[in-house]
Parts: structure tokens; C-alpha cells; sequence
């Protein structure tokens, strides 16, 4: 592994960044002016597909990988709406990510290929949930957007609804329609005094 093979690993990891101020641009049709960006959504979407994994008997870690890196291409590509994809063409994915890692050690960019070409493939169990996270994620964002006040958010959450097989990732999408995107924080607000004296007691009994 060579200096220059370090230095162009680094240049990936800097590109990847981007990815934290590029935005998911498909929220702009709700006139949302700074919608979750890129990195946002994968971040997410890697935990809903571990989660889906060990549900399914599937291996998280690679899942959670797939994850990861479904969407490091639009560093190069952009985030083309639906409204767009009839009518622009774009390189593969597989063909973008070849570019991206072109000179890194060896081994990292064929590790980094192959989980793009396996998500790519959705061949394997791991590759089929990790669409399937992506489209969860695609529906909780929705339903946040809505709790917000943006009500034409709908289309986004049935068509997501629409491209989900497994048992573990309909069941799931079915909770969070049920579930309000802010009853984490309420549960825990509603049970704050409990939480409070139940520490004050351990505190002093130990």
C-alpha cells in the first residue's frame, strides 16, 4: 500500500462528505427548502436495513454496508427525482463507483465495488432488504414531513409501500404508518418525573 494509494483513499472519504450537504431533492416538489440531505437518508436507511436483516435471518452487517453506500454515487450524479428519470441517463452505479475509487489500496476498492454491484444486483437477501430499507426510510421521512404540515407527502408513502416483499418490511412500514414520527420523545416526556426519582433512589441506595 503505497503513499499515493493512502492519499487518493482520502480524496474518496473528502468526496463522501459532500454527501452531508447535497440534498435529497425529490422533497423540493413539496416546497420543502431544506429537505434531509443524502447522507441523512443513508444514515438511516443502514439501521432500518440491520434491523430488517436479523428480523429476516439475513446478515446485518453486510446489509447495513449495502446500506451505506447505496447512494455515494450521487456525490458524481446528483439525486434525480422521479419527475427527471424519464428523461436523463445516467452512468451505472457500478460504473460511477469504479471512477470514485480508482487508485485507493486495492482491496478497499474491491470491497467498495462489490457492495455497490451486489445492491445493484438485488440478487442476494442482504441486497433485496437493503432496497427495502431504503424505501422505509424514503416513507418515515414522509411522515415527518407531514407531522410538519406538508399533507401531499402520500404519493411518497405509497409508493414505498408498493415496492415492499418481505414479511419483516411490511410489518415494520405498517408500525411506523401507526407510530407518530414524535412519540419517542413524548413516551420519554410523559415518563420524565418516574425517570428522575427512580435515579434520585439509585443514587441514594448506592
Amino acid at each position: 500500500m503505497t503513499a499515493s494509494h493512502l492519499q487518493r483513499l482520502a480524496t474518496f472519504l473528502y468526496e463522501t462528505g459532500f454527501l452531508k450537504r447535497a440534498k435529497r431533492t425529490g422533497w423540493w416538489l413539496l416546497g420543502i427548502k431544506e429537505p434531509e440531505s443524502i447522507a441523512d437518508h443513508s444514515f438511516r436507511t443502514a439501521i432500518i436495513g440491520y434491523a430488517l436483516a436479523v428480523m429476516e435471518g439475513a446478515d446485518p452487517n453486510k446489509t447495513a454496508a449495502l446500506c451505506v453506500f447505496h447512494d455515494t454515487q450521487e456525490t458524481r450524479i446528483g439525486d434525480v427525482p422521479s419527475v427527471g428519470k424519464p428523461y436523463v441517463t445516467a452512468a451505472s452505479d457500478s460504473a460511477v463507483v469504479a471512477d470514485q475509487v480508482a487508485g485507493v489500496p486495492p482491496a478497499v476498492s474491491a470491497a467498495i465495488r462489490a457492495v455497490v454491484a451486489e445492491y445493484e444486483s438485488e440478487e442476494t437477501p442482504e441486497s433485496q432488504l437493503a432496497h427495502e430499507a431504503d424505501k422505509i426510510e424514503c416513507l418515515m421521512q414522509a411522515r415527518e414531513y407531514q407531522a410538519q404540515g406538508h399533507k401531499d407527502a402520500e404519493p411518497w408513502i405509497t409508493s414505498s409501500m408498493e415496492r415492499l416483499r418481505s414479511e419483516s418490511a411490511r410489518r415494520l412500514a405498517e408500525a411506523a404508518l401507526a407510530v407518530p414520527p414524535d412519540a419517542w420523545w413524548r413516551n420519554f416526556a410523559n415518563t420524565y418525573t418516574e425517570l428522575q426519582q427512580r435515579a434520585r433512589d439509585n443514587r441514594i441506595s448506592g
